[in-house]
């Protein structure tokens, strides 16, 4: 006998929680994304615990691009498993054969992750997150912050600014994080305001940071690539600010870090 592991998603969460919304609010904020684009849905509280518990895993195309359109990501970078469509053979009645798009079947997903134990280091709360860039258009050195609300799963950890938290405006940063002891290693995503010096530019790279025996520091390095191509680095650190994700911490940390 099988027995299936329910999975949370703490990315949906994660992004839920950044963008400051219950989950009612955020289910209100589904349907109202369904009639806009033409296709109403029933999103309702109750689906979006479904979804974050991980008792659901793939959402139907309506609900996919409602989700897109509230997050403004992909079904498939909140935490999904998006359908792969199996293909089947046909004669074409001239000797050949076509293949005809069939039913999907979920693809494959990440797989059960250990819960955090009793007593053992959480991540979860509100971070000040603090990077260095080299900009060589301007020949000058730039921080970059943002407060950031980190969810923890086992060893996993998921990472979005809320609204408004960023030094730049409208520069929304994640990150996708894996826990080994003291070491923290994973990948980081930051979109650029449209109306910005960088025009909205996408970077994404990777980052590699040890935990202080406090709990409440990581620092370490970024890798990423510029807009030349070339590979480039600098310090990253992040620092706890609060334990707490409740709406009312999340509105405290919705304004640029000083």
């Amino acid at each position: 006998m099988t027995t299936t592991v329910v999975v949370p998603n703490d990315v949906l969460r994660t992004v839920r929680l950044g963008l400051r919304l219950s989950q009612d609010e955020f289910a209100t904020a589904l349907r109202r994304a369904g009639a806009e684009l033409g296709e109403p849905n029933e999103a309702s509280k109750r689906l979006v615990q479904r979804w974050e518990s991980g008792i659901s895993r793939t959402p139907r195309g309506v609900y996919a691009r409602a989700l897109e359109r509230v997050t403004g990501r992909p079904a498939e970078a909140l935490g999904f498993s998006l359908p792969v469509p199996m293909a089947r053979v046909r004669a074409d009645g001239t000797g050949g054969h076509d293949m005809d798009a069939g039913e999907g079947v979920a693809a494959a997903t990440v797989g059960p992750q250990k819960a955090a134990q009793p007593g053992e280091e959480t991540f979860t709360g509100v971070w000040l997150s603090r990077y260095e860039f080299y900009s060589s258009s301007r020949d000058a050195t730039y921080d970059g912050k943002h407060y950031v609300v980190i969810v923890q799963h086992g060893n996993r950890l998921t990472a979005q600014s809320p609204p408004g938290a960023s030094s730049n405006p409208d520069s929304p940063l994640t990150l996708d994080l894996t826990v080994d002891r003291n070491v923290i290693t994973g990948t980081w995503v930051e979109q650029t305001a449209t109306d910005g010096y960088y025009n909205g530019a996408r970077y994404h790279g990777a980052i590699q940071m040890l935990v202080e025996p406090t709990g409440r520091r990581m620092t370490g390095k970024w890798v990423g690539f510029g807009k030349d191509f070339d590979v480039n680095t600098g310090p990253w650190e992040l620092r706890l600010v609060d334990r707490s994700t409740s709406k009312a911490a999340l509105q405290r940390y919705s304004t640029p870090p000083e």
